[in-house]
């Protein structure tokens, strides 16, 4: 994430630059949580907003390549599905279908 800010058109590098030293410049470099946790919890907070599936598919992505593995995102799902409901549950199962091809 160093160098995204520099990426995609001119009229949106700042929104790029927003989210790179916001969320991965503030928030991913505060020392209570690790790597793994960080990435559960933004998997669930992206289930839980819905409608950014694609973000999702990425954090489900991130989420098994450091150790959080399929069965372990679907059980967070579970755990989750009382309180997002079941579309988004189901749209988020989808995602990690998806990440784990």
């Amino acid at each position: 994430m160093s160098e995204f800010y520099k990426s995609g058109p001119a009229e949106t590098k700042h929104i790029n630059y927003c989210l790179a030293t916001n969320c991965f410049g503030d928030y991913y470099t505060r020392r209570v949580l690790d790597l793994k946790q960080r990435e559960m919890l933004t998997f669930c907070f992206l289930a839980a907003l819905g409608g950014c599936e694609p973000q999702l598919t990425s954090h489900a992505v991130a989420n098994m390549r450091i150790g959080n593995d399929k069965l372990f995102l679907i059980d967070i799902v579970s755990v989750c599905l009382p309180f997002i409901g079941y579309p988004r549950s189901l749209n988020a199962i989808r995602c990690i279908q998806q990440a784990s091809k």
